[in-house]
């Protein structure tokens, strides 16, 4: 690390540490000039000014555990075979405070950075952090998937909700949230940690809204599992360690082991996953390449969810877009995000309802320079 820190310039100040953990800017200046129109190049002629500009990529992407973007990785990497690409995986809350630090020290790891704290674009917009950048197909995604600028852009569309496994549950499955307080679930339920995540603080905030909470009373009395990471629910229910799982992602016309449920008249959440090029990134091109990349048809037609960030992509029958389910919640989760003391009400007041967080995060510890 010491190699890596003595070829960065040093440009950590009292004003800029102050800056990285969101107070006034980061000594970037304003916010860039809008851009123009939208990318032209081709992926391959973007994947050979890439290779010009030296060939490296590092992304760091939110998610849960060390292996979950390995897919990711693959069909990249099988596209543009010459591109060194490094994509790290952690908490987007841990990405997030990493990156500002690596800002505020001159030691940037990253080039683009994909993540769930959707607030975290907003304030490096305003920072003048992101490089103003509209990928290809940009004109086609969801309006509300993209800043009008292109400071930022979703790349995929994530839904959580709850799921269940067929076989364990049988014709009597639950429909809605208000199904998983019925007696004969308990000791039958593993659900992350809704104050660990914020997606899942977000849904059980929605559940809690619509059913009170006696609701929250009588799922703590359910005997839930509850584990760090979104990833956790799924993987108890494909285990079948537990009949159901609350609080992750799932493909909702899977016929696999797992049901993961879009409830009938009954809330779940949704948002696009945001990502960016910062300003200072030293793979500009390469970080060009791979938004363009991400938005191009074959990967959004693609997605393991059936859902697509573009509005010409047109979901498997059975699935409407994502943001015609009013249920789903999709304007709501940005302002949720954005309220940060309304956040921490929430996550100690379900700390009281479900106990205090236990277990080591599930990507692992990172430090401050993972892809380094």
């Amino acid at each position: 690390m010491s190699s890596f820190l003595s070829r960065r310039r040093v440009l950590a100040t009292g004003a800029a540490a102050g800056a990285a953990l969101g107070i006034g800017a980061l000594g970037a200046g304003p916010a860039q000039a809008t851009t123009g129109p939208e990318e032209t190049r081709t992926l391959d002629e973007l994947y050979q000014a890439a290779l010009a500009e030296g060939g490296k990529l590092v992304v760091y992407a939110g998610g849960d555990t060390p292996t979950q973007q390995d897919f990711t990785k693959a069909a990249f990497l099988k596209r543009f075979p010459d591109i060194d690409l490094t994509l790290v995986v952690d908490y987007s809350k841990y990405h997030d405070v990493r990156v500002d630090n690596q800002l505020a020290t001159g030691t940037l790891v990253p080039d683009v950075v994909q993540l769930q704290t959707l607030q975290d674009f907003t304030r490096w917009e305003q920072q003048g952090q992101l490089l103003r950048y509209k990928p290809a197909g940009f004109s086609e995604v969801y309006d509300k998937f993209k800043d009008p600028h292109g400071a930022w852009v979703a790349i995929g569309a994530i839904a959580f909700s709850f799921m269940y496994s067929p076989s364990a549950v049988g014709s009597d499955a639950p429909r809605t949230p208000l199904d998983l307080v019925d007696p004969r679930w308990k000791g039958k339920i593993a659900s992350s940690y809704p104050h660990d995540d914020d997606a899942v603080l977000y849904l059980y905030s929605l559940y809690v809204q619509k059913y009170g909470w006696k609701w929250a009373a009588e799922l703590a009395a359910q005997n839930v599992r509850f584990a760090r990471g979104s990833n956790s629910p799924g993987d108890a229910v494909r285990a079948g360690t537990h009949a159901i799982g609350v609080g992750g992602s799932g493909a909702p016309l899977s016929t696999g082991p797992v049901k993961w449920v879009i409830p009938d008249g009954a809330p779940f959440m949704a948002w696009g996953q945001r990502a960016a090029i910062l300003k200072q990134a030293a793979n500009k091109t390469a970080a060009k390449l791979y938004l363009n990349w991400q938005l191009s048809l074959p990967t959004q037609q693609g997605s393991f969810n059936g859902w697509s960030v573009r509005t010409d992509v047109t979901p498997p029958t059975g699935l409407k877009p994502l943001w015609e389910y009013p249920d789903a919640h999709l304007d709501g989760f940005p302002r949720f995000m954005a309220d940060r003391a309304a956040i921490e009400r929430w996550k100690q007041t379900f700390a009281l309802y479900f106990g205090e967080v236990k277990g080591d995060p599930t990507p692992g510890w990172l430090g401050l320079h993972p892809g380094a």
